[in-house]
């Protein structure tokens, strides 16, 4: 039942409840006021009857006085005179001292002691002594009627008055309904959320006062509140939406409820795919609904638990690793309201240690080769010289010399990327020739390049000054470059070494290009990452991922230079080095 049947019903019990209490009372009032004109009709009559009586026995007195003899005739025709003038005197009856009957209209044709209701007797005193007594009967037909009449009235207005009320009733009714009807509509649009609706009634003035008085505090506390509310969402909006891990509020239904920008391009979803869905039904790469599992174990999971020890987890999302961490969520009053699920991204993390366990792999290979070499070169000289001619020991010296360098390289290859890494290293720079340093550097590594049959060609174009760099440390940047170009290169190719100055005058830059093997579009933008090995196709290559990362570290962070590499997979590579010309004088030794 609505508010508008309530209030109608309300009116209709109200109506009926005043129809019987209004008909009850008047029905009381009119009881009650019959028989007090009935009493005071009665006592009236009494009074009437014992005047009457009194009038009679005075007569009565005047005809003893009057009349000494044949009283008993005079006193029946005044008495008949008396009777046929009065109908309400049913019978009239004389008696002497002796209460002997002298004369009564009882048994005559006149009597009409039948109707008799009152009977009044009354002494005859003659010369201040009684003589007698008269008793009068009378029938009571003028109370009768006047009775009868004041009933008549009062039923009449008994009648008037029911219907005036039943009338004042009806009107109150019908104003009132079409009043509540008009609250009603107000309280409908109240509770529909259109506060600041102004009810419009001349018959409700306090109240209607009053309701458009809530009215208007009800709109004007919504504004309030709304701007309020609007605040604080955008508050908790932005803080969230520029938080840089990612994170999912989930309600107590699993219904995803909010995500931020950050979660978004994690899980590499849509924002209107992800809202308002089961967080249980997300997929990842694979097609596992990586959260399915974790999201039952939280909810078998005791809260304090939980709020102690929130579930860790990773998925993966293309070719992201994101760690996941479940949490409850609780509302001020510490209800369990749903729980946030917040996505970090460990992709880089991840491959960090995955390269750091393949560099310690690698080292340790790397390491054990030239130890086990040098152990053995050594241990056979030691021990069977004398077995060897002057050539053979030479060659064993030989190979044992070149092992030494090759694990005196990688030795200084850690310590130096440990030395740089750490960021608190100064290298104190010069101003030396480049064209220099790349020849002897060339020449140097000629032997490794003879081996394979690879020529290195230099070529310098025009005039090419003297640059600020720390030696040292270009000095193994070209070493590197180099050492690589042989190592990727096939037997035979040739390798070009360049260096010019550029047009503008304030950079130097020098490019080694092999036509070797070539690195995949797919490596390029991490062979300069640490621990970062590209697998050739047949693994032949050694090393131990840290050369191109030192070569980047001391081009960009320590000479405020560039690296560039261009190369396509069985072409060869180009790596270019950008050098300024000039550097702060506090930079120099």
């Amino acid at each position: 039942m609505n508010l508008k049947n309530f209030h109608l019903n309300s009116q209709v019990k109200y109506i009926i409840t005043g129809l019987l209490s209004g008909t009850v009372i008047i029905f009381f009032i009119a009881v009650i006021s019959v028989n007090n004109i009935q009493n005071k009709l009665d006592k009236n009559y009494t009074e009437f009857a014992q005047l009457i009586t009194k009038t009679a026995a005075m007569a009565t007195s005047d005809i003893q006085h009057t009349y000494n003899t044949n009283l008993p005739e005079i006193l029946r025709h005044r008495y008949t005179e008396f009777i046929e003038n009065n109908d309400d005197i049913s019978f009239i009856e004389y008696k002497d001292i002796n209460n002997n009957i002298i004369y009564s209209t009882k048994n005559n044709e006149l009597s009409k002691d039948d109707k008799t209701t009152v009977n009044v007797s009354s002494p005859v005193i003659l010369n201040d002594r009684v003589t007698g007594s008269v008793t009068l009967g009378l029938t009571g037909n003028e109370v009768k009627l006047i009775s009868a009449s004041a009933k008549k009235t009062l039923f009449t207005i008994f009648i008037l008055t029911w219907l005036t009320f039943t009338l004042i009733l009806l009107i109150n009714f019908i104003l009132m309904s079409k009043e509540l009807s008009k609250l009603y509509k107000g309280v409908k649009q109240i509770a529909t959320g259109k506060f600041g609706y102004k009810l419009e009634s001349e018959h409700m003035g306090e109240l209607t006062d009053a309701f458009n008085d809530m009215s208007k505090i009800l709109s004007n506390y919504e504004e309030q509140n709304i701007e309020q509310l609007t605040l604080e969402r955008n508050k908790l909006e932005a803080v969230l939406m520029s938080i840089i891990n990612g994170v999912i509020v989930c309600d107590n239904f699993d219904n995803v409820v909010l995500a931020n920008s950050a979660a978004l391009n994690m899980l590499d979803v849509e924002e209107k795919n992800l809202l308002n869905t089961k967080i249980q039904d997300f997929t990842d790469t694979h097609g596992q609904k990586c959260f399915l599992e974790k999201i039952e174990e939280f909810k078998d999971t005791p809260l304090n638990i939980i709020e102690i020890k929130p579930i860790e987890f990773n998925i993966e999302a293309g070719k992201k690793t994101i760690k996941a961490m479940i949490s409850p969520m609780f509302s001020k009053q510490q209800d369990y309201v749903g729980y946030i699920i917040v996505l970090i991204d460990v992709t880089r993390e991840t491959e960090v240690n995955k390269l750091k366990n393949t560099f310690i792999s690698n080292v340790s290979h790397e390491l054990r080769t030239p130890v086990t070499v040098l152990r053995t070169y050594i241990d056979t000289l030691c021990n069977n010289s004398d077995d060897f001619d002057e050539e053979t020991k030479k060659e064993f010296l030989h190979t044992a010399d070149m092992e030494a360098k090759r694990l005196h390289t990688m030795v200084n290859d850690i310590l130096d990327f440990s030395r740089l890494e750490s960021g608190n290293v100064c290298l104190k720079k010069e101003y030396a020739d480049i064209v220099e340093l790349l020849v002897q550097n060339i020449n140097s590594i000629k032997i490794l390049a003879d081996e394979k049959n690879i020529n290195i060609n230099f070529e310098k174009t025009g005039e090419v000054p003297k640059i600020p760099m720390n030696i040292e440390s270009i000095d193994r940047v070209i070493r590197n470059l180099l050492s690589n170009a042989i190592k990727y290169s096939d037997n035979g190719k040739d390798i070009l070494v360049t260096v010019k100055l550029q047009e503008n005058a304030n950079f130097v830059e020098f490019s080694v290009k092999d036509n070797g093997i070539g690195i995949a579009k797919e490596h390029l933008d991490k062979i300069f990452d640490r621990f970062y090995r590209v697998e050739n196709a047949t693994h032949t290559v050694k090393g131990t991922g840290l050369g191109l990362h030192l070569v980047k570290l001391t081009v960009e962070n320590y000479h405020n230079g560039r690296i560039i590499v261009s190369s396509k997979e069985n072409e060869g590579s180009t790596f270019t080095v950008i050098l300024p010309v000039n550097v702060n004088e506090e930079d120099l030794v």
